[in-house]
This record gives C-alpha cells, sequence and structure tokens, in this order.
C-alpha cells in the first residue's frame, strides 16, 4: 500500500504580460543569480506568496517589485500543482495569469535577469519546438499555449515532475 503523503505547496503566482497592440510578451531571463533554481531559463513574472496575502495581492506585488508595473486588466487562466518540481523537488500550487494592460513601463532588468519582449508567435513556437533562444522549462511547453489560446475557460491541471523534468501532464477546463 503506498504511504499518503500530505500536499503542503509552496502557494505562487505566475504571469504573462501580453502587449496586444505589438503582440509580444514580457519575460525574464533568469540569468542573474548562478544559484537560482531557474538559472538560465526564461520565464514569465511572479513568485511566491506572503503569509496572509491574497493571490491577487501576491500577482499585484510581484509585477510591481519585478516589472515596475500596476496592472490594470488581467485574467486568472489556470491553476496548475507541480510536485518533485526542480532541483530541490518542492511542492508547488501556481495561479497562472494572462495581463493584457498595465501602467508603467517594465526596465531593462531586475533582480533575477534582463526583462525582454519576445514576440507571441515566437514564444508559442519555442512551445512546439524547443528554441535555444528561449529555454523554458520542459513542463512549460504544455501549459503555455493554454493561457494564449483564446478559450475562455479556466484550466487546472496537474506536473508531476522528477527533477527537472515532467512525468506528465494532465488538465481540464471548466
Amino acid at each position: 500500500m503506498r504511504p499518503i503523503m500530505r500536499f503542503t505547496p509552496i502557494v505562487g503566482t505566475l504571469a504573462y504580460l501580453w502587449d496586444r497592440n505589438a503582440d509580444r510578451v514580457l519575460l525574464v531571463r533568469r540569468n542573474a543569480r548562478p544559484g537560482d533554481d531557474h538559472f538560465g531559463k526564461v520565464n514569465g513574472l511572479g513568485g511566491k506568496l506572503e503569509p496572509d496575502e491574497s493571490v491577487v495581492a501576491g500577482l499585484r506585488r510581484e509585477l510591481m517589485e519585478e516589472a515596475e508595473v500596476t496592472l490594470t486588466s488581467f485574467t486568472m487562466r489556470g491553476t496548475i500543482t507541480w510536485t518533485d518540481f526542480g532541483p530541490k523537488r518542492e511542492q508547488w500550487l501556481g495561479f497562472i495569469f494572462l495581463v493584457d494592460r498595465w501602467t508603467g513601463e517594465p526596465p531593462p532588468s531586475n533582480d533575477e535577469g534582463p526583462l525582454e519582449w519576445v514576440d507571441r508567435r515566437q514564444f508559442l513556437a519555442a512551445c512546439d519546438a524547443p528554441d535555444p533562444e528561449l529555454p523554458m522549462w520542459a513542463g512549460d511547453r504544455h501549459f503555455v499555449p493554454l493561457v494564449f489560446d483564446g478559450d475562455e475557460r479556466t484550466f487546472h491541471g496537474t506536473m508531476p515532475y522528477d527533477g527537472d523534468r515532467p512525468r506528465f501532464w494532465t488538465f481540464e477546463r471548466i
């Protein structure tokens, strides 16, 4: 019989800023801190919730800290549970957002690395065929297209990892 394991995740947000006029997405190239679990990868913006902070408050705080923007229009696109994720094999519950309006201008970089505007089509193409210019977590290739696909339903998925590699991906939309 398999032992019962308690899921006690780190709760966080992950957001993709989409400049609809230029059809580009803001990503951070995580190369500023060699000890960073995400070192060398591009990713959306976000992070861990603080105690007594709502998901939306955490999202707003993280985007102000990381990109110096104030959100004016955003949608929660989904949730994902990641287990045994990364080198520390952490458990995560992530709330995934698409941000399409904000005030403020993102700086060229933050504490994690350079902020880069990437053509949305190039970003989505990198999900189908890995692009050495846009190295991302292997699992991101599964859910990033759902963030931008236009289906108004929210996705809810699970992606167990084995360190750096996803074991599988499953989701449903409601």
